[in-house]
């Protein structure tokens, strides 16, 4: 018997959407996502937030939180690793678009935050 051994196709690239290669965004590190997860966790805890969504665009990563999915999100916390060595590279923006917090160390930016779920006993 004289068999030959199966040909070998190879796959058509499969395209992507975006039309970038993988790892050219920006996108939160682990830790840095433990942190907002539980700030998070917390918010839901208290009934503040409800829902959350993340984008990971080219220049900057973004953290959402809503208080209902269909509306506008009530906070926003960016990385912009672009402005890493002038203002900080983390921003928290409220609703109305205004910057609440910016700088390097995202504990401390979140802790704007924070604040929102100490209010005072009635």
């Amino acid at each position: 018997m004289n068999a030959q051994p199966p040909k070998i196709v190879p796959l058509p690239d499969t395209p992507r959407r975006s039309g970038r290669p993988p790892g050219d965004g920006v996108a939160f590190h682990r830790s840095e996502l433990a942190l907002i997860m539980g700030l998070y966790g917390r918010m839901v805890a208290a009934g503040e937030w409800r829902d959350y969504g993340l984008s990971f665009l080219r220049d900057v990563a973004v953290f959402s939180a809503f208080r209902r999915a269909s509306e506008q999100p009530l906070y926003r916390i960016e990385k912009r690793p672009a402005l890493r060595r002038r203002q900080g590279q983390y921003t928290v923006i409220g609703a109305d678009g205004r910057i609440l917090k910016r700088g390097s160390d995202l504990r401390t930016v979140l802790r704007v935050l924070e604040r929102k779920l100490i209010r005072p006993v009635e």
